[in-house]
């Protein structure tokens, strides 16, 4: 028996190291034409949930109003396996271009606004083949928002004749910054382009009014030349709902990163054929915040002393993803 015992030992080492040797082994190329696709959904009616997914509440002295969304750009997304899984510690697909900051922020990197895809609902933000993805099951997706653009309800109190005293329920688009740090050269808000050349963190904004007719022509000429209006929202103040937290998941201040359950478990086996369609369904709900110093649940803008009440959040409200 003692004499067989160093023969086993041989015999069990070279079936570990073969069995060992398979599980390594590369996969065989895969020539599969396969697409993964993504794209925005922008939803009023989603549930409004505050950084932890809980359910919110509007604070006592704020507005909110559900913007008109035009368009969105996502400079970070991840495919998460568990609720436990740690940022980065699931499959990156996607990371737009940064650079050095160069503002004083905390942050060392900026997102550079001119090389942003900027996608509209329901049209294709990212395409890239299924044989690229990490093989797994996957039941998050976390997307970091950069870049909103959309349409706002406003009112324009106390302007210099010629014009009304007031014009109120007036239509206007707004860009923002929701991401960490963006350098933006050159910001077309809708038809007029603003010119920063410089980074902006977190709760940059842009105004431009499209009054009705004729007050817009008058509202540049005796108002605004340049027709945009812009500022800055509380940094930090910027609602990303993360509700992985729970799990001990933490996300640096700042981020963006926006977390969501796919509807159905995205399952990556690697031996795919057809294309597969993800739709980010963003809820929209409610998500332009204002303190409402006046109470009067609009927005509004005092030209009599060159206030605008203050925006203090413009953070997307929820996040689920849709397999199709």
């Amino acid at each position: 028996m003692k004499k067989l015992l160093p023969f086993l030992s041989v015999i069990m080492f070279l079936a570990w190291n073969c069995s060992n040797d398979d599980a390594i082994e590369e996969p065989a190329e895969n020539d599969s034409t396969a697409k993964l696709r993504l794209q925005f959904g922008f939803d009023p009616d989603q549930e409004r949930l505050d950084n932890f997914g809980n359910p919110s509440t509007i604070p006592q002295g704020n507005a909110t109003q559900t913007p008109d969304f035009n368009s969105m750009s996502a400079f970070f997304i991840e495919l998460v396996p568990t609720q436990f899984t740690q940022l980065r510690d699931g499959a990156v697909i996607y990371e737009a271009p940064q650079q050095t900051a160069q503002n004083s922020s905390p942050f060392d990197e900026a997102v550079v606004f001119s090389d942003a895809i900027v996608s509209d609902e329901n049209e294709i933000f990212l395409e890239i083949p299924i044989k690229d993805i990490p093989i797994g099951n996957y039941e998050y997706l976390r997307a970091s928002v950069t870049y909103q653009n959309a349409n706002i309800r406003f009112n324009l109190k106390n302007l210099p004749s010629p014009l009304p005293t007031n014009l109120d329920n007036q239509k206007g688009t707004l860009a923002s910054f929701i991401g960490f740090n963006t350098y933006i050269q050159d910001l077309t808000v809708s038809s007029q382009t603003l010119t920063i050349e410089a980074d902006r963190q977190q709760g940059f904004w842009a105004f431009e009014p499209q009054l009705d007719a004729p007050y817009q022509d008058l509202y540049t000429q005796y108002v605004n030349s340049s027709g945009i209006l812009s500022g800055q929202a509380p940094i930090g103040g910027t609602t990303v709902v993360n509700p992985l937290a729970q799990f001990g998941v933490e996300l640096p201040a700042g981020s963006c990163i926006v977390t969501g359950a796919f509807d159905q478990s995205l399952n990556i086996t690697g031996e795919e054929t057809e294309d597969v369609t993800l739709t980010l369904s963003f809820s929209i709900n409610n998500s332009f915040e204002w303190i409402d110093n006046n109470n009067n649940g609009e927005w509004d803008f005092n030209l009599n002393d060159n206030t605008v009440e203050p925006l203090v959040d413009m953070g997307l409200r929820g996040l689920k993803v849709e397999v199709d």
